[in-house]
């Protein structure tokens, strides 16, 4: 809900802030799709909303992914990230993003559109770096926004941060911020915090492989808007089948409105398929998201 609404009020031009707030309205609105907290993703451009990120099973890994919108919103996007294992230093990345929103037409007094559409889009590119050392990861991305509104533009340089840490019984904590400006006079910022718990590990049947379920739960503070409170279930079966849920208590105006989201990773081989996809709100229909990532040995 707040995420469609911080889009859609976006779409008014105003001053230099308002170029930071229809930034953030876009990621928001991609975000929608990812079927785990911000703070706990992983794979895939995971990294562009956690800069701490797992160290690939292999040298390294480049991945795509594409994300559409409903035709209410008319918003899609493009995500990539490629990543290197560096030694000592950890693994080095570059992390690019795109979304887009098309069909907005141009009208004055007139409700008859006039030549000409409104272009409204954000593209992100960032240096991405993690270390794992014992349990704990860090991960760091230093990235500049290009941002454009009608005729209005912007650029801001962005430095995000995130850890990871694992605690006894199977438990990972995770904090990340996200697109955060190195300025403070347009401040845009997010944050996002995570647990998971992973309440059963085994096989279900012989040569099943090790399965892994686990409860998880997020929150996002951004600026100007209420807290989200995110709860999620997955299930692993080693590196060939991921099974993800995800339901997302929002509110919006005092209004308070729930969302969920659901997706699937399937392993082929050294390549990660995945699919997700929100169950949309107020009518506006769903949101999906579809990628591929190569882990290079």
């Amino acid at each position: 809900m707040q995420r469609i609404a911080a889009l859609l009020a976006a779409l008014t031009p105003g001053a230099a802030a308002a170029q930071a707030s229809a930034a953030a309205g876009l990621w928001r609105v991609a975000a929608t799709t990812l079927v785990t907290p911000e703070a706990l993703a992983t794979g895939g451009a995971s990294s562009l909303w956690s800069p701490a990120q797992f160290a690939p099973p292999g040298r390294a890994s480049l991945s795509l992914e594409i994300v559409q919108t409903p035709n209410a919103v008319s918003a899609a996007g493009l995500l990539a990230t490629a990543r290197l294992r560096v030694r000592p230093i950890g693994e080095l990345g570059l992390v690019y993003g795109s979304m887009q929103v098309a069909d907005l037409v141009r009208t004055t007094v007139d409700p008859t559109p006039v030549d000409g559409g409104i272009p409204y889009g954000t593209r992100e590119l960032g240096l991405n770096w993690t270390l794992t050392t014992g349990g704990t990861t860090l991960g760091a991305t230093v990235g500049w926004e290009h941002t454009r509104l009608d005729e209005a533009r912007s650029d801001r340089a962005t430095c995000d941060v995130g850890v990871r840490q694992a605690l006894p019984a199977g438990i990972w904590l995770s904090v990340a911020s996200h697109l955060s400006p190195l300025t403070t006079d347009q401040p845009q910022h997010e944050f996002y915090g995570g647990v998971e718990w992973g309440i059963w590990h085994g096989t279900s049947w012989t040569g099943s492989g090790q399965m892994t379920l686990s409860l998880r739960y997020g929150a996002t503070l951004a600026t100007g808007l209420a807290p989200d409170h995110q709860f999620g279930l997955g299930l692993a079966l080693a590196d060939v089948l991921a099974l993800d849920v995800k339901v997302v208590r929002e509110e919006d105006y005092g209004l308070v409105g729930w969302r969920g989201s659901a997706g699937v990773r399937i392993g082929i081989g050294p390549y990660r398929v995945r699919y997700a996809r929100d169950t949309g709100m107020n009518d506006l229909g769903s949101a999906y998201r579809v990628g591929l990532e190569a882990l290079l040995p």
